[in-house]
């Protein structure tokens, strides 16, 4: 899929993304080895958008929408429910029952994430920033996805001042342990 544009274009095409995996997993029989492989490919992309957010979006909301604090901690919670989800899923062989167990939890968690963004917090935020707003914020959020971890770290800090600097450290570090392992290089 095309990235670029706003934050609100990037962030949506992620969701895409996302879903299209989603998909792809539910289509497999349980216990297929390509589930792991698919649930490590969405593992990677959450995280990285979940860094990305909690350092641009969400300080964005803060500072731009009447009720910005409590959407954010809101949104940055959602995250963390999600983020522990992923590390008790995290090496998990598709043929443990608790594998589908948590997969349809963390499914059905990001897909409720998603529409409440989509549904709520990107219109308002549309509606309140300036063009380049956005289009800066597109920009800072792609950077930063590049940079960002690719495994769950659920007691690491949501802080944006933490994302931005200890994000691309452990970022490299995870990127490097994906390399090793052929994580995320699958299908």
């Amino acid at each position: 899929m095309g990235h670029g544009g706003n934050v609100v274009q990037e962030l949506t095409t992620d969701h895409r993304e996302v879903e299209q995996l989603f998909g792809r997993i539910e289509a497999l029989p349980p216990g297929s080895p390509q589930r792991r492989e698919l649930a490590d490919e969405v593992t990677i992309e959450l995280v990285r958008h979940s860094v990305a957010e909690e350092a641009y979006l969400y300080p964005a909301v803060r500072e731009h929408l009447d009720g910005g604090d409590a959407l954010a901690d809101k949104e940055i919670e959602d995250h963390a429910q999600a983020e522990q989800i992923m590390k008790d899923l995290e090496g998990l062989p598709p043929d443990d029952p608790r594998f589908d167990t948590l997969m349809a939890r963390l499914t059905s968690e990001i897909r409720s994430h998603l529409a409440d963004e989509e549904r709520d917090l990107f219109p308002k935020l549309e509606a309140t920033c300036a063009a380049d707003t956005l289009t800066d914020l597109g920009d800072k959020v792609r950077r930063a996805k590049k940079t960002a971890p690719t495994r769950p770290h659920p007691s690491a800090p949501d802080a944006p001042w933490a994302n931005k600097l200890l994000a691309p450290g452990t970022g490299l570090v995870d990127r490097m342990r994906d390399a090793l392992s052929g994580r995320g290089k699958g299908s």
